[in-house]
């Protein structure tokens, strides 16, 4: 029997480097999704083919294969083997996958095909996975499997859907809030610079370190368990660690408040004050935060240069903001509708053609499809 199954993209729209501090973000589901037409074999086999390629995954090795990081079929295999260690059955199927979520977008295209794959496995074998814990699998796969350091984020809200709060105190119980939105005259717009990825691994890595460095100062495990009282009263002792190391925790603290007022703005409806809020959030990450660009490549910054130009265009009408983890790749930024169509020539003009992708938010997370 031929079953149908997908799981959507997102967008972070506020908490920039907050979730591995036990921090708090805001992120949506969008519209881009990935989908499979997919069948049981009754076999041990994964099959999947796609327009990229086709590969076959033997569910009886769920060992970690080093030729396999980076891939797919790494993520296949995690996935697996996440839920054989936790008791959940799975089984073979044929699946045709299409992917509409642009890869290397910031867009989330691999947390969405985790979460299809958990769903395919779950939905399948009757395991009855919850929706944290696909997330959760998903995770396992990237970190372990196919090799790539990230937190809980972009799994947790490609299998909830929706536009939601989330609240990592408790980094693998994440408390899911669903945020109601009204962006009547505004577009969600994200714009690729085509910065390359490259050697960006330690910027990444060096944040967590800073901040992790900031909470050691007080002997706490995570910025969340530091208060900003104790903070800001110690920074004259915390200079021995560097002073990007306090503009990087003075970020954070400025930041999860933020998400909790973003939140409160929208279910209000007070559309002015988000705009406010999320511009301010980028220019947080663009002074304290400073992942923008890489010191070790300053010639290259186009999302600098992104962020200008939006501030240019939108002229206090919008807002702009870095998206996700930063020092290359993309920007997001609300634009009032009859701007639209000007904000996408201009930035087409500098970053390419295709480089705007104007986005919604899809309320249903990862799961199966009732086809008609």
């Amino acid at each position: 029997m031929t079953r149908y199954f997908s799981a959507p993209g997102r967008v972070e729209i506020c908490g920039n480097h907050t979730d591995h501090q036990c921090g708090k973000v805001l992120a949506a589901a969008i519209d881009l999704c990935i989908t499979a037409v997919v069948e049981p074999n009754g076999t041990d086999v994964v099959r999947l083919n796609s327009l990229e390629q086709t590969y076959e995954i033997d569910l009886t090795d769920l060992s970690i294969r080093f030729d396999e990081k980076g891939r797919s079929e790494a993520l296949v295999r995690g996935v697996a083997a996440w839920f054989a260690r936790n008791g959940y059955r799975t089984g073979g199927f044929d699946a045709e996958i299409s992917s509409e979520v642009p890869t290397g977008a910031g867009l989330s295209s691999s947390a969405a095909f985790e979460v299809l794959i958990g769903n395919i496995f779950s939905s399948l074998f009757g395991s009855d996975v919850s929706q944290t814990e696909i997330a959760i699998a998903g995770q396992f796969a990237e970190n372990v499997y196919f090799g790539k350091p990230c937190g809980l984020m972009d799994q947790t809200i490609s299998s909830f859907g929706g536009l939601c709060l989330i609240d990592f105190r408790r980094p693998q119980e994440p408390v899911v809030t669903p945020v109601r939105a009204d962006f009547t005259g505004y577009t969600i717009c994200v714009t690729i610079t085509g910065d390359s990825h490259a050697d960006l691994t330690p910027d990444y890595a060096a944040i967590t370190m800073e901040m992790q460095a900031a909470a050691a100062h007080f002997n706490r495990e995570s910025l969340r368990d530091v208060t900003t009282g104790e903070f800001f009263a110690s920074i004259g002792k915390m200079r021995r660690l560097g002073d990007r190391t306090i503009s990087r925790a003075l970020h954070y603290f400025g930041e999860n408040e933020r998400v909790t007022k973003i939140a409160t703005a929208l279910e209000n409806g007070h559309i002015k004050r988000f705009l406010e809020l999320v511009t301010e959030s980028g220019r947080s990450s663009l002074a304290l935060l400073q992942n923008i660009y890489s010191v070790t490549n300053p010639h290259q910054q186009g999302l600098t240069l992104a962020l200008a130009l939006s501030e240019q265009i939108l002229d206090g009408k919008g807002a702009w903001r870095v998206h996700g983890g930063g020092f290359a790749g993309t920007i997001i930024a609300f634009v009032p509708d009859e701007l639209c169509e000007a904000y996408s020539k201009q930035m087409s003009a500098v970053f390419g053609e295709g480089c705007c992708h104007f986005l919604s938010i899809r309320e249903k997370g990862g799961g199966e499809e009732m086809m008609k």
